[in-house]
């Protein structure tokens, strides 16, 4: 279950990543490139703080703690539907279904050929096996995300 929302935080923060490379026009003018990164640093942090206390709402409801469970979804609720989603929205994240295809295909092939990569052959000559395994499988399912989304923009053109 930690796995689910790790990896929702890092496509989260990776589609981030490429708010910056988009030219975004707001009334007539671009915005500066410093608010740009400003928003996709903040929205790493609300991916992350989501995930993060998705995670430990899990954990709260596994020991049986329920209410500090709901005080965790509550939070990470407003991290995602409130926080990353307006700042998504300054920052000209969300575009036409092609542009997100393409934005998505970008992140997922970043994550598969250089990403997840290279941190399994890191982790691998550090000698922690277990996350090298981990980063690799991760490396495929991703490659798999890249895959169905190249074939949704393929029907989408048709």
């Amino acid at each position: 279950m930690r796995s689910k929302y790790l990896l929702f935080a890092i496509i989260f923060g990776f589609a981030a990543l490429f708010v910056v490379s988009f030219s975004i026009a707001q009334e007539g003018k671009e915005m500066n490139e410093q608010t740009l990164k400003n928003l996709s640093t903040a929205m790493h942090g609300e991916a992350f703080a989501y995930a993060k206390y998705m995670a430990f709402a899990d954990h709260a409801r596994k020991t049986g703690n329920g209410k500090l469970a709901e005080l965790f979804e509550t939070a990470a609720k407003t991290e995602y539907m409130e926080h990353f989603t307006e700042e998504a929205e300054l920052a000209g994240l969300i575009g036409t279904d092609a542009q997100n295809l393409k934005n998505a295909i970008d992140g997922e092939s970043y994550e598969t050929e250089t990403m997840y990569r290279e941190f399994a052959q890191q982790a691998k000559q550090m000698g922690d096996l277990k996350a090298a395994e981990r980063f690799e499988e991760i490396r495929q399912d991703e490659a798999k995300h890249r895959e169905a989304f190249s074939s949704a923009l393929a029907n989408l053109k048709k």
